[in-house]
């Protein structure tokens, strides 16, 4: 990962300063050199007097630069000013030297080379002093940075020390000068690679112009300790070009601006690297220098081999550690069994392998008031003997793993499904022997879930799902163990993909509102009209609420479902008074929505914009809605009733029919369910409850309907009973808005009483 930086704003006047100062010393370096390349060409002696004379030029340039970055740049000063001391040495050692030529060769080593000495010491503390000490610097990375800096030291040892030895005439001092200059570049060149892996030098541009520096700096100072005659100052237009650009590059990143850097994550060096770096170490100790060269070439090989090792065991303890940490990220702490982590990658290989794989999903049945009862120990303990219960109920190819809580998970490879049952039963029945925990005897009661991974299956996922719901089919049905069976699952892709037509159907004004009638009993006139709500799907055609309702629910489309019918049947409801139909509407209303803080006052603006009477409405409301907060329920009913709004009690008889509430709600009209209608001219015991059911409405001042009539006896029945409104097939289908205008006008003009012949012709 690469470190992310921003450039600070450069002073103005740095800025303008080095556009000005640094062409100038570029050009000083190439006019010297040309100059000193003309004289040598045409045969004269004043080489040292015309490089003399660039020296002077050229180093108070690049001393002024640095001086200007240390005023303008006060955070850096110590550092820049070390570097100017260091530069200024140089320079000093270099005029020195070549004016004490006057034209000749001077011994190596001259008196000015303890000043070049001096100007080493002062890079290398540039080096550590420049660099941002707040963060920290791991093991790792100290060894990587030994491992690159023997590794390095070996081959410069391979590449210089040895043929240096071999071609030069020095011995002692003079050559120890002669090598120590090339080795000092190439160490201060990995002090900043270093300093670069343990991210206290953030800035890469920087690093690199530095780094290259002293590699020139290494180039220019072997080719002198590689020339045979070594003994005297003898130098090329070329060195003179490496040293000079070596400087410029220096002085030129340290005037860079500074960079606010936000740190990476650290990065290790690549094996290569390391493996490098060793064999190096080794091809140095394998070439068994003599005693003089062995001063320069064993130690940084025997501490690269030493650095290579510990870098190793690292690697080796780290990857231990991710392995034993891999096995604990798929282990249960609990129960030792795989988790859920694990079950998901045997899944996934599995169904990547086309292998035949069933999934089998355990839960234990009243887990929570062992919890609850006794405590969580005690819970743990059921856990951890439940799961070897089911270890031992199947066999050992058979794979068991605890997803969490009180959730276990069977992996076996096979199809067969009346083996999957049969394991199942075996599993069901080494839990139900008694369990005996803190002196109580517990039976582990469980339900399983099976299902089998096909192909086609898209994911794991699926997999758990699917499993997920066969075994909550199985604990609704009692049956212990459950096949998932695809025409129960209510969260199915096909079921999933319904939800979201159903929200393009709302946007797009797919949905209707059909009408069925409702007639007086006594006169067979039309007296009001229930709302049904239908889907014209673009593909399915016309889709009965019945398919559509439970998708909605779960998909949270209910709220905006309800809105769209109230709307439309209001608009309805004013289209037909104004065409001289003037009959009531009913609207189903399910509690969410009446006991919601968004229905209702939608429902009044829309009777407010349409200029509805609010009585032509009736709002038909289930029993279940006064079982949650009855006190609400109450005051909402009082709220409709304050604004003139009708309420029935939708589906009578079949909830949980309390009286108290038919005694203290604002209600206006009962609808008595169709399954106690339909065998009304039978049986003698329905007869009896609708009876009662209509006296018990008309003492309380209540208007009576009664659904779902579907032939003549029942129809003639109800009437001789007293009822007040009937509705169903017998009597009218539901049916679209402009279709139930005409159906109006002709039942009224014919003034029609059906008959059974009639029923099939409505259906």
């Amino acid at each position: 990962m690469t470190a992310a930086r921003r450039p600070t704003r450069t002073t103005p006047r740095l800025a303008t300063v080095q556009r000005i100062v640094a062409p100038f010393s570029w050009a000083v370096v190439v006019a010297g050199l040309v100059l000193n390349g003309v004289t040598q060409l045409t045969g004269g002696s004043s080489t040292p007097t015309i490089l003399l004379g660039t020296l002077v030029v050229f180093f108070p340039l690049l001393l002024v630069r640095l001086v200007l970055v240390a005023v303008l740049q006060p955070a850096r000063r110590r550092a820049v000013v070390v570097l100017l001391a260091a530069i200024a040495c140089w320079s000093l050692g270099s005029m020195w030297i070549n004016s004490s030529l006057g034209g000749s060769t001077s011994e190596f080593p001259a008196d000015g080379e303890w000043l070049f000495m001096l100007s080493y010491l002062g890079l290398a503390g540039y080096l550590l002093l420049d660099v941002d000490r707040r963060h920290s610097k791991p093991a790792r990375a100290w060894l990587d940075i030994v491992i690159i800096c023997g590794g390095t030291a070996c081959l410069a040892s391979l590449l210089l020390v040895s043929p240096v030895r071999a071609v030069s005439h020095l011995d002692g001092i003079p050559l120890l000068l002669a090598l120590i200059y090339p080795l000092a570049d190439l160490t201060l060149a990995l002090l900043v690679l270093g300093q670069s892996l343990l991210q206290t030098r953030m800035d890469h541009a920087k690093s690199w112009m530095i780094g290259t520096a002293f590699v020139l700096l290494a180039c220019a100072d072997s080719g002198f300790a590689l020339r045979g005659a070594a003994s005297t100052y003898d130098f090329g237009n070329f060195s003179y070009a490496l040293w000079g650009g070596a400087f410029l590059l220096i002085v030129s990143a340290t005037c860079r601006p500074s960079q606010i850097v936000i740190r990476a994550v650290p990065r290790s060096v690549g094996s290569p690297v390391l493996v490098g770096a060793g064999v190096l170490a080794l091809a140095t100790l394998a070439i068994r220098p003599d005693d003089t060269l062995a001063t320069y070439m064993l130690p940084p090989a025997v501490l690269t081999l030493t650095a290579v090792a510990a870098r190793m065991a690292l690697a080796l303890r780290d990857a231990n550690r991710a392995t034993e940490a891999f096995a604990l990220s798929q282990t249960d702490d609990l129960t030792k069994l795989p988790n859920r982590r694990a079950v998901r990658a045997w899944l996934s290989g599995g169904l990547a392998a086309r292998r035949p794989m069933a999934l089998m999903l355990l839960d234990l049945d009243g887990f929570k008031e062992i919890n609850d009862s006794l405590g969580h120990r005690a819970g743990d303990t059921v856990l951890t003997m439940v799961a070897v219960r089911i270890r031992e109920a199947v066999d050992p190819w058979v794979r068991v793993a605890r997803l969490g809580g009180d959730e276990f998970a069977i992996i076996v490879d096979s199809t067969d499904e009346i083996e999957l049952m049969e394991i199942a039963r075996r599993v069901l029945a080494e839990l139900a022997q008694p369990l005996l925990v803190e002196g109580i005897e517990i039976s582990a009661a469980a339900s399983i879930g099976v299902t089998v991974a096909r192909a086609g299956t898209a994911d794991g996922s699926e997999v758990l799902r699917r499993a997920d719901v066969a075994m909550y089919q199985a604990k609704n049905s009692g049956l212990g163990a459950a096949l998932y069976d695809a025409e129960l699952d209510e969260f199915s892709r096909s079921r999933l993909q319904l939800a979201e037509e159903l929200r393009k159907g709302l946007s797009d004004g797919q949905i209707e509102v059909w009408y069925q009638p409702q007639l007086e009993a006594a006169t067979m006139q039309v007296a009001g009209l229930e709302a049904l709500v239908r889907w014209r799907h673009p593909t399915q055609g016309v889709i009965s609420p019945v398919s559509f309702l439970p998708a909605a629910r779960r998909a949270g489309l209910m709220a905006r479902l309800s809105e769209v019918v109230a709307r439309q049947a209001v608009r309805d409801l004013m289209a037909r008074r104004e065409a001289g139909i003037d009959v009531r509407v009913a609207i189903n209303c399910a509690p969410p929505e009446l006991l919601g803080p968004t229905f209702l006052p939608m429902l009044y603006a829309v009777l407010a914009a349409e200029d509805v009477p609010a009585d032509q409405l009736v709002l038909e409301v289930t029993e279940d809605s006064f079982l949650a907060d009855p006190q609400h329920t109450r005051e909402v009913l009082l709220e409709l009733r304050s604004h003139g709004v009708q309420v029935a009690i939708d589906d009578y008889g079949t909830g949980f029919s309390s009286l108290a509430y038919l005694r203290n709600l604002p209600v206006q009209e009962l609808k008595i369910d169709r399954a106690l209608i339909g065998n009304v001219a039978d049986d003698a015991r329905s007869r009896m409850i609708v009876a009662s059911t209509i006296q018990l409405a008309h003492a309380l001042e209540m208007r009576i309907v009664a659904e779902g009539v579907e032939n003549a006896a029942d129809l003639a029945e109800l009437v001789a009973m007293g009822i007040d409104a009937v509705q169903g097939y017998h009597l009218a289908r539901p049916m679209p808005s402009g279709e139930l205008n005409r159906w109006v006008r002709d039942w009224t003009r014919s003034d029609h009483h059906p008959t059974d012949t009639d029923t099939e012709e409505l259906r």
